[in-house]
C-alpha cells in the first residue's frame, strides 16, 4: 500500500521546523529516522498532511557526557551511533546493553533513540531504559524549551504529551549519585522483532549499597511501566540475592501482560522476574563501573 499524499518540508534550522509545525495545526509529523513513521504511513495507519524532515538541521546528532555527569543524546543520534560507541558503556551501561539489540541492523542505522521514545510503542526498548535512568526529554516549541521526565512524557500507547508545535530535541540522563551499573534484556521471537518482554535495570552504588535504582518494563502493558516499588526494594541494599529476589517479584507484580500467541500472562510475568534476577547477577559478576 502507498501512503496518502503529503507535503514535504526540509528546514535547516529548529526555528523553521517549529514554525512549520505551528502552521500545520496538528497535521504534521517530524521525520528523523522514519523507521516507525514510514511503515505506518505506508499502511495508512498514519496520514499526516505534512512531513517535516529535520535531518538537515545541524547539531542534533550527538551523544555525550557533560562535566557534571549529565548524559545527553540528540534527536538525530542513531541507534547505531550508540551501539558502536567506544565510551558509552563507561558512562551508561544500561543504554550500552540495549543499543545492540534494538530492532535489527538496518533499523539501527537510521532509527533514533529520541524518535523511538516519541513513537511511544509499548513494545519499544528505549522508553523503559530511560525510565530506569530517570531520564527526560527536552522539547522545544514557540515558547522555548521544557524538560519532561520520560515517565510523564508517555501518555499511553503511541501517545505522548508533546504539543503539536513542539520538537523533542534531546534525551537527558541526570548525573549518577554513585557508581552506575545496569543492563537490559528482552525476549523476542526472532532477531529484530518487537519485545515480548523487556526489562531495563539501572543502579547507582554508593560504597557497598545502592543509592538509587530504576526498573523499566517493556511489552507487558499498555505503555512502558515504571516498576518503582521493585526498584525501591533494591535501595539501601548491597544487591544481595534476597534483595534481587524481592525486586524480581515486585517487578513481576507490576507487569500488566495479556495472554496471546506469544505466551500466557503468567509466563510473561515469570520472564520479567527472571530478567531482573539475571541482570542483578550480571552486575554482581561484572562489577560494572562508570563515572
Amino acid at each position: 500500500m502507498y501512503p496518502s499524499r503529503f507535503r514535504y518540508e526540509a528546514p535547516s534550522t529548529l526555528a523553521e521546523a517549529i514554525a512549520l509545525l505551528a502552521a500545520a495545526d496538528g497535521e504534521a509529523k517530524i521525520l528523523a529516522g522514519g523507521q516507525s513513521l514510514i511503515p505506518m504511513m505506508k499502511l495508512r495507519f498514519a496520514a499526516p498532511a505534512m512531513l517535516v524532515d529535520i535531518n538537515g538541521i545541524s547539531g542534533l546528532d550527538y551523544h555525550r557526557a557533560d562535566a557534571d555527569g549529565t548524559y545527553r543524546i540528540g534527536a538525530l543520534c542513531r541507534h547505531a551511533d550508540l551501539e558502536k560507541s567506544a565510551t558509552l558503556g563507561d558512562h551508561q551501561p544500561t543504554i550500552a546493553a540495549a543499543a545492540p539489540i534494538v530492532a535489527d541492523p538496518l533499523v539501527r542505522t537510521r532509527g533514533t533513540l529520541v524518535g523511538s521514545i516519541c513513537h511511544a510503542d509499548p513494545q519499544g526498548d528505549w522508553a523503559s531504559v530511560m525510565v530506569s535512568l530517570e531520564g527526560s526529554i527536552v522539547a522545544q516549541g514557540p515558547n522555548g524549551q521544557r524538560i519532561i521526565p520520560v515517565n510523564d512524557f508517555i501518555d499511553g500507547p503511541f501517545q505522548t504529551v508533546l504539543a503539536d508545535d513542539e520538537i523533542a530535541i534531546e534525551a537527558v540522563v541526570p548525573p549518577a549519585r554513585g557508581t552506575r551499573a545496569g543492563g537490559y534484556l528482552k525476549l523476542e521471537r526472532r532477531v529484530g522483532d518487537f519485545a515480548t518482554v523487556g526489562v531495563a535495570v539501572s543502579v547507582e552504588m554508593s560504597g557497598d549499597s545502592i543509592a538509587r535504582a530504576g526498573i523499566g518494563l517493556t511489552g507487558v502493558g499498555p505503555a512502558t511501566i515504571n516498576a518503582s516499588d521493585a526498584a525501591a526494594a533494591l535501595v539501601g541494599t548491597a544487591l544481595d540475592s534476597d534483595a534481587v529476589d524481592a525486586a524480581a517479584q515486585l517487578a513481576a507484580e507490576a507487569a500488566q501482560p495479556r495472554s496471546d500467541h506469544r505466551g500466557s500472562a503468567d509466563y510473561k510475568r515469570h520472564v520479567v522476574a527472571t530478567f531482573v534476577r539475571r541482570i542483578g547477577a550480571q552486575i554482581q559478576r561484572s562489577g560494572q563501573k562508570a563515572a
